[in-house]
């Protein structure tokens, strides 16, 4: 099968490319990080079928971050036919730096020139023709927005695949650097090495760790006999004279085929930024503009569409039941449907609609350009903690789903930044919390629902920050590292785009209430029918009795019932199941106001918020600690997160508890 490679800078538009490409529901985000492995797609053109990979967005093929060497080492080791590069016409002699490496590695380019129309608006002329003929490799004028060009892209994708055709690029570093690089394929020629010699040469030059350890490993012989070929101390300088010698082939190449003009002009995006970025005005409007979203999230949600699916499911479970009593199905299977799907399963599902209008809002924010200035706003908070802004990013990420959180925290440059961002990631308040949080808005503060929902969001970094400084002092101590981040302009959100990053996260959203969460309720039902003759759902059941051994711990914090304990317990494959497993112990009641009315006959407003705190706080779900696990290749630092995040979620659950007690709330 032909395979073709998508690679370019974060904000090219790159993975809007390609969803018009394949059509595929990738997700389309406007920071770096939202495609942290390839995404696979195809599209089918002539009777034949092509294979998109959509690499990780980055600024250059170094080997500074992982999301830089998933791209290069696919890039020369999966040899795509063809690899598409996609390149900001507004920005495009930063956007050529990354194609000039493409250039280096011996890559059949082809240069997909993207967002021409914002590139015509500003004034910037660009010769294609030229471009292309400078570069050494064919430039297609794109909108990918608009899916102007698709069709050219792809005729030369695939004319350059059929007819097996190479780039043409000659970049020359000076002439002792060109030199050296002979000497160096030279003595490379007819030794086995996974990489093309020339890349080889030009990265040895540059003193590339991770080629170097490849070297090394292949060879320490073939590592020794090339390191004597130059003084160790040079390789710094000629690294530098490497980068300007691109930038040199770069503008020699734009000056002769781009012009701008002589004066900038005041853009819109420039005019808002500076109001949402200012130093003093740009974190309360962040603040602003979050709490306005949960605000309209919990009003349109709860009050337009939540009743109606509340209601539905509650007439489904009705006629089921009645269904099943005049089928005479056996007791058991009455209950597992009725009291474990329906007032498990079904309490979970009633949250649907206010999810929906939480990630479509955010959406909203994030194809508009809005929430990559979030983490511009954070930059200088960031750096008093020890850290950098594009931590969070990642934080931000952890709002839809931890998961994908841990993992964008591949695009941090060095171990330190990484590893605290993935151990206060968790902390971040996921989707799957809301319906947890929801529950208890309804049954306590049912006026009060976006402010609950701000705070609780609010607390969650407040948590993460505080911790990160304790973590950038203690266990991860070192410099900070600088951050540097492209703000792409403003744009109208479009419709497909919004739609797709809310799907995503809905979609998997009622997988898990499917899968994970179905299986969940699975086995505590059957703990809760246990051992025969027993009361069902009662303390006496072997699930009563695993709730009665962990109730004390939590007795401090104000919720010490063996309902409650349970419902925690289960939070730890799937947050979602806390209320799935709520609906199901108290006496299996039906989801919507009856689990309501359990709620607030178990709980006070006061340990409701302390309830709150807790799973807002407290162990990460079961992928999250694989996802822990897989980044940081240790248990250890699994195992820690595990534990330290329950011991931080217990003390202020109780903190909020005992102060509110003390100070007569209840």
């Amino acid at each position: 099968m032909n395979t073709i490679a998508l690679v370019g800078n974060p904000n090219s538009g790159k993975t809007t490319l390609f969803n018009a490409l394949t059509g595929s529901n990738q997700r389309v985000g406007n920071w770096p990080g939202v495609t942290v492995e390839k995404k696979e797609g195809n599209f089918k053109f002539k009777s034949n079928i092509y294979t998109v990979i959509d690499l990780p967005g980055t600024y250059s093929l170094g080997s500074f971050s992982e999301d830089e060497i998933i791209a290069r080492n696919y890039i020369i080791n999966g040899n795509p036919n063809v690899v598409i590069n996609v390149v900001d016409a507004t920005n495009i002699e930063r956007n050529l730096y990354l194609t000039t490496q493409l250039l280096e590695m011996g890559a059949k380019v082809v240069v997909a020139l993207n967002m021409v129309d914002e590139a015509e608006a500003k004034n910037i002329e660009i010769d294609i023709q030229a471009l292309s003929d400078k570069l050494g490799a064919p430039v297609i004028p794109t909108v990918a927005s608009k899916k102007k060009g698709i069709e050219d892209l792809i005729s030369k994708a695939v004319e350059i695949i059929d007819k097996d055709m190479d780039c043409k690029a000659n970049i020359s570093y000076g002439q002792s650097i060109d030199q050296e690089i002979e000497n160096i394929k030279k003595f490379l020629k007819g030794k086995e090495l996974a990489y093309p010699p020339q890349w080889i040469a030009v990265k040895f030059l540059e003193g590339d760790k991770e080629v170097l350890s490849m070297i090394k490993e292949k060879d320490e012989e073939i590592y020794k006999n090339l390191e004597s070929m130059l003084e160790e101390d040079s390789l710094a300088e000629l690294e530098l004279e490497i980068v300007d010698k691109r930038y040199e082939f770069i503008n020699n190449i734009t000056s002769l085929a781009v012009k701008k003009p002589k004066e900038n002009i005041d853009t819109i995006t420039d005019k808002i930024d500076r109001i949402v970025t200012h130093k003093y005005l740009g974190l309360p409007i962040f603040a602003l503009i979050m709490f306005i979203v949960f605000q309209l999230t919990f009003s349109i949600g709860q009050d337009l569409l939540g009743g109606f699916v509340g209601s539905g499911i509650e007439i489904l479970g009705g006629k089921i039941e009645a269904l099943l009593i005049n089928a005479n199905a056996a007791d058991w299977i009455i209950s597992f449907v009725i009291d474990g799907i329906f007032g498990g399963v079904g309490a979970v599902v009633e949250f649907v609609p206010l999810i929906l209008v939480l990630y479509t809002l955010m959406g909203f924010l994030e194809d508009s350009g809005y929430m990559a200035r979030a983490a511009y706003i954070m930059d200088n908070i960031m750096r008093h903690l020890g850290l950098q802004g594009k931590t969070f990013i990642s934080m931000i990420i952890g709002f839809g789903c931890n998961v994908p959180g841990v993992m964008a925290t591949r695009t941090l440059e060095n171990r330190k930044d990484k590893m605290i961002a993935i151990l206060i990631n968790p902390f971040m308040s996921c989707g799957a919390r809301i319906p947890i949080y929801l529950v208890f808005i309804s049954a306590f503060f049912p006026d009060k629902g976006g402010l609950v929902l701000f705070l609780l969001y609010a607390l969650g970094i407040a948590v993460a920050l505080l911790v990160a400084k304790i973590f950038s002092k203690t266990l991860f101590k070192g410099e900070a590292s600088y951050f540097i981040m492209e703000l792409p302009p403003y744009r109208i959100p479009t419709a497909i785009n919004v739609f797709r990053n809310m799907w995503d996260n809905v979609s998997e959203f009622l997988k898990r209430a499917g899968t994970i969460i179905f299986a969940v309720v699975t086995l505590l039902w059957i703990l809760a029918m246990l051992p025969m003759g027993v009361e069902p759902y009662s303390q006496s059941s072997l699930l009563g009795h695993i709730g009665t051994a962990i109730a004390p711990i939590f007795k401090p914090a104000g919720y010490g019932t063996w309902q409650a304990s349970v419902g925690l317990f289960s939070g730890i494959a799937a947050k979602e199941a806390v209320v799935a497993i709520l609906g199901m112990v108290y006496a299996g009641v039906e989801e919507g106001t009856e689990l309501v009315k359990a709620i607030q006959s178990a709980f006070t407003p006061l340990s409701a918020v302390s309830f709150m705190v807790m799973t807002l706080l407290y162990t990460p779900c079961a992928a999250t600690l694989g996802a822990i696990k897989k980044e940081t290749g240790s248990y250890k630092w699994m195992i820690f997160s595990a534990v330290y995040s329950f011991l931080v979620a217990w003390i202020l659950s109780v903190i909020v508890y005992q102060v509110g007690t003390f100070i007569g709330l209840s």
